[in-house]
């Protein structure tokens, strides 16, 4: 049999991601706005990305959400999730239904 791998595929994806260029620590941070705006800025700046900006800077932060699953503190999945919000006023998106 083969080997067991110790590192997730998850956090391979998230540590080599090819369509963003992430700040260091950017979902630990406090502040919702300061989130959306640096993911904002990588999903823009970024050239290598395959959809639109604000769908690479959403689906990144959908993916360590869900990533961190039951892992993540309370206080800092709310802090993500308002980040999600931050991230819809910056493009201009409507406000999610469920808030």
């Amino acid at each position: 049999m083969p080997k067991k791998k110790t590192k997730r595929w998850s956090q391979r994806v998230t540590e080599t991601s090819n369509a963003l260029d992430l700040e260091e620590g950017v979902f630990s941070w406090d502040d919702p706005r300061r989130i959306a705006l640096s993911l904002k800025y990588s999903a823009d700046a970024s050239n290598r990305r395959k959809t639109s900006p604000f769908r690479s800077a959403m689906s990144m932060l959908n993916f360590y959400i869900n990533r961190a699953g039951k892992n993540l503190p309370r206080r800092q999945r709310q802090i993500l999730d308002q980040a999600k919000e931050e991230l819809r006023e910056l493009y201009g998106k409507p406000r999610h239904p469920d808030v």
